[in-house]
């Protein structure tokens, strides 16, 4: 089984994540984020460091879900808290012209090489929810994260969603507090095990 949760920036996907593998026993599988030496100064300087960051996210995501392309993870179920494609989602916000031209050469040889997810929990939240909880977990780089670059990264996950072609469970962020109420957490975990087709496993 391959469950990935997925959404924009702040909702909750690592959270989630978590918990999920933890339900089902399974191999967590988180993405490379802070380790990204370009991430801060693209948050400073986006113009003249969209591309490295964009590259470096593109080919860590593309080393770490590989293993799982070529089976060795699937010993095991894995839940992750990212799926490849939201680095297109993210590039085509972020790049222009010819940087963006070569970036979707690497992307589209590289994208058929991995596997699908046999779901996706896409968790969706307005702006000021995402702002709310980008505050909370206080990373640094976030601090200045403006509401016009959420509100247009929500849009394009809207549109990117609204064509996906694989089992998609769609949530709305705000109505469920799985990290502090108990009663939520169930409930969000009980759908995803009814999106999955599986019995509701014991609490």
């Amino acid at each position: 089984m391959y469950v990935v949760v997925e959404g924009p920036i702040g909702v909750g996907k690592t959270s989630l994540s978590r918990r999920l593998a933890a339900r089902y026993g399974a191999r967590l599988n988180l993405e490379i984020v802070e380790e990204n030496p370009f991430l801060a100064r693209f948050y400073e300087q986006p113009d003249a460091y969209a591309f490295q960051v964009q590259v470096f996210f593109l080919l860590s995501r593309f080393k770490q879900l590989a293993g799982i392309a070529q089976g060795e993870l699937f010993a095991e179920d894995v839940v992750s808290d990212y799926l490849f494609d939201k680095d297109f989602i993210f590039a085509a916000m972020n790049l222009r012209d010819d940087e963006f031209a070569l970036y979707q050469d690497l992307y589209t040889h590289l994208r058929p090489r991995l596997p699908q997810p046999d779901l996706v929990v896409y968790l969706r939240a307005d702006t000021d929810v995402l702002l709310s909880r980008i505050a909370m977990r206080g990373r640094p780089f976030e601090a200045d994260m403006q509401a016009a670059y959420l509100a247009d990264l929500t849009g394009r996950y809207d549109e990117y969603f609204r064509t996906y072609g694989g089992k998609l469970l769609q949530l709305e962020a705000a109505e469920f507090d799985f990290v502090g109420n108990a009663e939520h957490e169930r409930e969000v975990l009980a759908r995803v095990d009814a999106a999955l087709g599986i019995s509701s496993a014991a609490d």
